[in-house]
């Protein structure tokens, strides 16, 4: 059986209730927020929905591969779902690009129709994840 680990529980302290280490506590607390993320958009997104890539931290931002290649920099493309979860790039959706489907992080795109429904969803979640 593996043990609990309570590194990140809070701990009476003459400073109040704090964790016993703040970086276990961190990394707990961005764990449950990517789960709390992905429920709520799974809730609030209606698919599919088109996006456009905003960001991509590619190097490619200077050269015509961005032109060539699906799913990068200022392409649009159908968002089919949500895929998974990555530590380093959040919440990935499974998009299609022509014929084409692919992986994109949410924190790339952006609704095209600011009227959609899901185009505040997608904002939240790219401010939320940008400031995080």
């Amino acid at each position: 059986m593996e043990k609990y680990d309570t590194s990140w529980d809070l701990v009476e302290s003459e400073k109040g209730n704090l964790p016993e280490s703040e970086e276990a506590f961190e990394k707990k607390y961005q764990e449950w927020q990517q789960r709390h993320w992905e429920t709520w958009l799974n809730e609030k997104l209606n698919f599919p929905f088109l996006v456009e890539r905003m960001e991509d931290d590619d190097d490619a931002y200077f050269t015509d591969i961005a032109d060539h290649q699906p799913f990068r920099l200022g392409h649009k493309m159908k968002v089919i779902g949500i895929e998974q979860e990555n530590d380093l790039y959040g919440i990935i959706l499974k998009v299609r690009e022509g014929r084409k489907v692919g992986y994109v992080p949410l924190c790339d795109v952006e609704a095209i129709d600011k009227e959609d429904p899901n185009f505040w969803p997608v904002r939240e979640y790219a401010v939320w994840f940008a400031n995080r």
